[in-house]
Parts: structure tokens; C-alpha cells; sequence
């Protein structure tokens, strides 16, 4: 667990919420317009999506499973909205592993489908916008609803998205080997303690982790904010405590 002063104390609040699946700060140089300028591409180990200004001081990344509830909760209604001011701000650059293991455990092919039509949609330069749809419209975690025609119904409402090389990827699943390879990826996350991987939504901060008994901070965009800002004033303090 978190030890050492005002770290235990925010996070102390989080612990009777849900685990999950399984005064800003002066800016360098000026914003992002909106969520849609943020830029995005594929990071050099084929796996991770980039998302915001490469320079921010701060890394948050998330490990996701389009499927997974906790991460649709995350979100829509937890501290997703506050990561993306502190992207807009250039505060924080965001770093994208996709799982999909919620197909084995729950059945169907949902949440693969679901990666590579994300995968597709960074190839137009369209996985935020795309990435948040999704979200707002998840089916029900059992239905397996990420039909190829959902997705691509999904699609229509990201201006400039639909067209013929993404329908096809969709349909195809051109994206199968980084679907394979990016939940392959979510499990080495999990290292020696969790090797089917972390659990989603898992979020690590420049580097760390937060505990799973922590992870109520998630769906709190109040306590979220508050410990992106802490991290941001002070990142010494989070990177010398104890978990």
C-alpha cells in the first residue's frame, strides 16, 4: 500500500469504492484546442498508443478492455474527463495498452473486434474520438454487442472516420496481429504476481503504479484531479513512496 503523509491520506478515501475488471499549474506553452488536435500514433514497440504532447512532464498509462464496465465507468463518469484537461493542458501525455481477454473469460469476440477497429481508427488519425464513442455506447460486458456493424455504426458518428480502408479493416480485421500482440503486452504488465495481466482499468503514473486497493481513485474525478495535480507540483514525492 501507499505509505508516507498526504499520499496515504488521499488515497485512504478510495478504498471502499469499486476495484475494477479483474489550483492547476502554471503551462510551459499553450493547450490543446480540444480533445480531437491531440496528437496520436503508435508507439515504437508496436503496442502502446500515444496520445498528447510527447514533451508533458507527466505519463499516465491506462490498460483497458473495451468490454470491461470498470473502464466504461472510468470513462464516462470517473477521471477520464480529468486526464483529458491535464492532456489538454500538456500536463500529461497518455499511453494506450489494449487488452481483450474478456472474450475468453466472458465469451464472444467483442472486445478483439473492438481493439482493432481502434487500432484502424489511429491509422486515420481518429482513435480519441473513436476511443471515447465507444465507451459511450458499450453493450452490456455479456451481450459481446461489438458486432463488426456496431463498430462501424459507432464509426459514423467521428466525422471523417467511415470510408472504404476502414470498413475493410474492420470487417478483415487487419489489425489481428496487434490485437494478439497488445494482449500479450497487457500480460507482461501484470509481471511474476498477476501473468494474465493487471486487471482493467489499471493506471500507472510515471512509471508506478496505482495499488489496486487504490483504485476507487479512478472513478472519483475529484480524487483523480487532485492526484494528477499532486504528481504534476511534486512528482519526487510520488516516486519516492512505497507501494
Amino acid at each position: 500500500m501507499v505509505r508516507g503523509g498526504r499520499w496515504a491520506v488521499l488515497c485512504a478515501a478510495a478504498v471502499l469504492m469499486l476495484a475494477g475488471c479483474g489550483q492547476r499549474a502554471t503551462q510551459a506553452k499553450p493547450g490543446f484546442e480540444s480533445a480531437e488536435k491531440l496528437p496520436e500514433k503508435l508507439g515504437k514497440d508496436g503496442t502502446t498508443i500515444l496520445v498528447g504532447d510527447p514533451d508533458a512532464k507527466m505519463t499516465v498509462h491506462l490498460y483497458e478492455d473495451p468490454r470491461c464496465p470498470y473502464c466504461e465507468k472510468f470513462e464516462t463518469t470517473g477521471g477520464s474527463s480529468q486526464l483529458r484537461e491535464a492532456m489538454l493542458d500538456r500536463r500529461t501525455r497518455t499511453e494506450y495498452t489494449l487488452a481483450s481477454f474478456l472474450d475468453d473469460r466472458v465469451g464472444g469476440s467483442g472486445s478483439k473486434k473492438a481493439v482493432n477497429a481502434l487500432r484502424a481508427a489511429l491509422e486515420q488519425g481518429k482513435f480519441v474520438e473513436y476511443h471515447e464513442v465507444l465507451y459511450a455506447h458499450q453493450p452490456e460486458e455479456s451481450t459481446d454487442g461489438y458486432t463488426d456493424a456496431y463498430l462501424l455504426e459507432l464509426a459514423g458518428k467521428v466525422e471523417g472516420l467511415r470510408g472504404p480502408e476502414f470498413n475493410t479493416a474492420v470487417k478483415n480485421m487487419k489489425y489481428r496481429s496487434f490485437v494478439t500482440a497488445s494482449q500479450k503486452a497487457y500480460e507482461r504488465a501484470g509481471g511474476a504476481k498477476d501473468p494474465e495481466g493487471p486487471g482493467t482499468p489499471t493506471a500507472a503514473i510515471n512509471g508506478k503504479q496505482i495499488p489496486t486497493e487504490y483504485n476507487g481513485l479512478l472513478y472519483d474525478s475529484d480524487a483523480f484531479a487532485e492526484l494528477l495535480q499532486k504528481i504534476y507540483a511534486k512528482p519526487w514525492e510520488w516516486e519516492e513512496t512505497s507501494l
